[in-house]
């Protein structure tokens, strides 16, 4: 958990940080900082979901990912989840549950959060959370003085997120081998592209009711080659 309880600091101090220069910007300027968010995060999403060896796994995973999200209606929950930190965090501008959500959403669904946290389980290794501390460190300095205080809330999911899947790798050793590890990373990565349209007001995305696709690349990375052979 060393790496998680890092990664989460380096948010929290970036965050801080960046409301501290906060005030002094004004809003053009935290507007243009978030178009390069915008752009940086699609970049992000693209390196990633552009490393998927098999294609197949991330479409049949969008596909099941959607559906279970729209059953359980998960954009809707996370919109309340939203509107909930609103109001005990940023009144009503809305800004503070955007914030929340959003960045939330890009430090959990990547291949550092996933590979790293399991590193940590298996081996004991911090080496991939320490360099994701740093970036999520800078980001978050960012995100927080171009979209308010809801950016240090996202330590809470981070830390609940990445901690799991470090005591699950630790108690299940050898559960997820490598291709399912890629697979997760690259369907995170076309869910992080949403996330990046979302920020740049270029098309509005339910990545929340997508989140379950990353969880069906696991099996389907094992059995989709079996079944349909390449």
């Amino acid at each position: 958990m060393t790496g998680t309880i890092v990664n989460v600091a380096a948010i929290v101090l970036g965050a801080l940080a960046g409301l501290l220069f906060r005030k002094g910007l004004p809003e053009r300027v935290r507007h243009t900082i978030m178009q390069g968010l915008g752009l940086a995060v699609l970049l992000i999403g693209l390196q990633m979901s552009m490393q998927t060896g098999q294609a197949l796994v991330v479409v049949v995973s969008l596909v099941l990912g959607g559906l279970t999200g729209e059953l359980l209606k998960i954009e809707e929950r996370l919109d309340r989840l939203g509107k909930w930190v609103d109001v005990k965090v940023g009144g009503a501008t809305g800004d503070a549950g955007r914030a929340f959500i959003t960045t939330s959403l890009i430090y959990c669904v990547g291949a550092m959060a996933i590979m790293g946290s399991i590193e940590d389980g298996l081996n004991g290794n911090h080496q991939i959370l320490f360099t994701k501390a740093a970036l999520d460190g800078v980001s978050a300095a960012l995100f927080a003085s171009a979209m308010g205080p809801g950016v240090i809330l996202s330590a809470v999911p981070v830390f609940l997120y990445q901690g799991a899947i470090t005591m699950l790798a630790s108690s299940a050793k050898g559960f997820l081998g490598a291709a399912a590890v890629l697979e997760m990373s690259a369907t995170g990565g076309l869910l992080i592209i949403g996330i990046g349209l979302n920020i740049l007001n270029i098309k509005e995305i339910k990545v929340g009711n997508l989140l379950p696709a990353i969880f069906y690349a696991i099996p389907l990375a094992v059995w989709l080659p079996i079944i349909i052979p390449s």
